[in-house]
């Protein structure tokens, strides 16, 4: 992180807040951080410029809109060049049903996270998408049978 977004204390109570529930207003926010509204908007309008807070989204519950499977692909490219990694990067992009890509070391070049409807249109992923890109030589896929903890909210501490 460079100098300029470099967070005090009040950043962080202000992002903790916004974190917990991004659709409270100022006013709200502002209390809950301890401080006034107007120097608590001035704060989140920062962080937004600074590219500290990306957007502010709604968190679908996912089962409730009808996708109940998740599952975790460790992808190998065939030739893990920087071209092709540039075009699975951009790829994966255009495809829905993956909601977190990560580019790892180790045996494999990618971790995913699909979610669907069920197995069934996951495999019809795997198949017609994941595995007939020809960048693509394996994927192990493990499915998720319970999940424990879900969260978006980073870990943030005051120095």
């Amino acid at each position: 992180m460079s100098d300029k977004n470099l967070l005090d204390p009040s950043d962080i109570r202000v992002l903790r807040v916004l974190q917990r529930d991004a659709s409270l207003s100022i006013a709200e926010v502002a209390k809950e951080a301890g401080m006034s509204q107007t120097p608590c908007w001035r704060r989140i309008k920062r962080l937004k410029e600074q590219g500290i807070i990306r957007q502010i989204t709604a968190i679908v519950d996912r089962e409730s809109v009808g996708l109940g499977f998740v599952a975790y692909s460790f992808v190998k490219l065939a030739v893990p060049s920087r071209d092709n990694m540039d075009t699975f990067d951009k790829l994966v992009h255009h495809w829905p049903e993956v909601v977190t890509c990560e580019r790892i070391t180790g045996a494999v070049d990618y971790l995913i996270k699909v979610v669907t409807d069920d197995i069934k249109t996951y495999d019809n992923f795997l198949r017609l998408k994941l595995l007939d890109n020809t960048l693509v030589s394996d994927v192990q896929s493990r499915i998720v049978v319970n999940t424990v903890k879900d969260t978006v909210a980073l870990p943030l501490r005051e120095n």
